[in-house]
């Protein structure tokens, strides 16, 4: 597969004027309800689909079939994510409107570190063809793992980069609007919000490392990758205001899940001693998860829309009008000193007093 410069430029720049657009929607702190969330997800998934279909027309078949399962895979095991990100919101009870704010930064975050593991991850193979095997043990391990973790929950409360952020950054427990620092009695303090976009960050980057060994288990294609992990990631926000309170009807994702990790896996095992189509992976990766969603839908049936419940990770609040308006500017502008003579100053005390 032959990728000009352009095209990778060209898939960079719609990226960029996506993301300004979901900014730019978003500026305003407001709660995202259902329905603009089946909105803006409709558009991210029509805009990978298309893309797909551009790669589909453009290199031929295979590596439309290789993008539509990378972008699978990583669109399925980001609703895992998605779940995860719903806990920590639950935890340090992050109002709803100042939400969308840490998952943009956290998405722009998560495509900057994959970028960086694909490219890591493409050299690698290049020059090292039997880490091919490694990343194969791996995925099955991560799988297997899944499968037997599939009924535990994740603690915010108890996470250990929680713990080193409080040792060593000061943080208020007040949420003053959107902003992640303020600066109180003269010290810079970070807010709530910091310690969870800290927190979404970590998750991405150890999702990464699950999802990315995945793609290259059906294509080895760096453009191909990024791209079907960047179109999948760039709907995350919108798949999560739309899925965060139905966490308690997918009770059979993380089987689903585990069971997609191991089938790559044994795809990428048998590499050498069997091929096995695109087509076969897709239709398996596709059937996986739609049974895994069926069944939870079918056995949840009757359960509405509920608020997830988490054990708190500290006593927050939203900040009063007059702490708000108490915090000090957080960038200070040093006043200006210039050597002056008795004459200058007095002209400057008369300036001022003919300015009352």
């Amino acid at each position: 597969m032959t990728v000009p410069l352009w095209a990778w430029f060209a898939v960079l720049a719609v990226i960029l004027v996506m993301l300004v657009v979901d900014l730019v929607a978003h500026r305003k702190a407001h709660v995202i309800g259902v329905r603009e969330a089946a909105v803006w997800s409709v558009v991210w998934v029509t805009l990978g689909v298309a893309f797909g279909v551009l790669v589909w027309s453009v290199w031929g078949a295979e590596f439309g079939q290789q993008y539509f399962a990378g972008y699978l895979i990583e669109k399925s095991l980001a609703v895992d994510n998605v779940f995860v990100w719903a806990i920590i919101f639950a935890a340090f009870a992050v109002p709803r409107e100042y939400q969308h704010r840490v998952l943009f930064l956290g998405v722009l975050g998560a495509l900057v570190f994959r970028g960086i593991f694909i490219a890591a991850g493409a050299a690698l193979i290049e020059n090292f063809s039997w880490i091919l095997y490694v990343f194969a043990a791996f995925l099955i391990y991560t799988g297997w793992r899944m499968f037997r973790s599939r009924n535990d929950h994740v603690h915010p409360e108890k996470s250990k980069i929680l713990k080193l952020f409080r040792r060593f950054v000061p943080m208020t427990d007040a949420y003053h609007g959107q902003k992640f620092l303020i600066r109180k009695a003269g010290i810079v303090v970070a807010t709530p919000l910091l310690a969870v976009l800290v927190l979404v960050e970590i998750t991405d980057i150890i999702f990464a490392v699950d999802s990315i060994p995945a793609i290259f288990a059906v294509t080895s294609e760096p453009f191909l990758v990024f791209t079907a992990n960047a179109f999948a990631i760039l709907g995350l926000r919108a798949m999560y205001f739309l899925l965060a309170d139905l966490i308690h009807r997918f009770v059979y994702l993380k089987v689903g899940l585990s069971f997609v990790l191991i089938w790559v896996g044994i795809k990428m095992l048998l590499l050498d001693v069997l091929y096995i189509p695109t087509t076969v992976s897709l239709t398996v990766v596709a059937t996986i998860i739609t049974i895994s969603i069926v069944a939870s839908l079918r056995a949840t049936r009757g359960q509405g829309r509920r608020e997830v419940q988490t054990e708190s990770a500290g006593a927050f609040r939203i900040a009063t009008p007059e702490e708000i308006a108490a915090a000090e500017p957080l960038l200070r502008r040093r006043a200006r000193t210039t050597p002056s003579t008795p004459g200058d100053a007095g002209a400057g005390s008369g300036s001022e007093s003919s300015h009352g």
